[in-house]
């Protein structure tokens, strides 16, 4: 299960779709336990899927559970950040570049889609909701189930749970 805080920011002029990152538990420190996606513009369940297959492809591609990520998702370049963790047996931080192609993440957003659009549209329109407070963040948090290394399986079991009702405001 991946614990994912989806947030939107409406005055953002970035080039990028999206920025996804990994933050640490403050309960261990040690290890990621939310991924945190920030959208950028105007959001739509393309983007928002786009931005949640990379969350998902940078998950599979590190196969560190402790590792911090860091990407941002253009429609030029796909997803290009880094991964970085502590090696335990030196202390030494390690940090290596995690570059995932458009293709893949269009694939990926495209089975998002297809397995869970609807809670992936509930989610996005819960954020653009005109009913917000002035000045709040605009964040939602929810689980995603993901599947191991395999394509196709159920990656949004616990996104359809979501898509009942059960959102966790932030």
């Amino acid at each position: 299960m991946m614990d994912v805080m989806v947030e939107w920011e409406q005055a953002g002029t970035s080039p990028s779709i999206a920025r996804v990152s990994s933050v640490a538990s403050p309960e261990t420190l040690e290890s990621p336990s939310r991924d945190v996606v920030t959208l950028y513009g105007t959001p739509t369940p393309e983007s928002l899927a786009l931005a949640l297959a990379a969350a998902v492809e940078s998950r599979r591609a590190e196969h560190r559970p402790d590792a911090l990520r860091e990407l941002h998702i253009t429609e030029a370049t796909g997803a290009v950040g880094d991964a970085a963790w502590t090696d335990r047996k030196t202390g030494e931080l390690i940090r290596e570049d995690l570059v995932i192609p458009l293709t893949v993440l269009k694939e990926t957003a495209a089975d998002l889609l297809g397995e869970g659009g609807q809670a992936i549209r509930r989610l996005l329109a819960g954020l653009l909701m005109p009913e917000w407070p002035e000045g709040t963040r605009r964040a939602l948090s929810f689980q995603l189930a993901v599947a191991g290394p395999q394509r196709g399986s159920d990656m949004l079991a616990a996104v359809r749970e979501a898509d009942a009702g059960n959102f966790d405001d932030e």
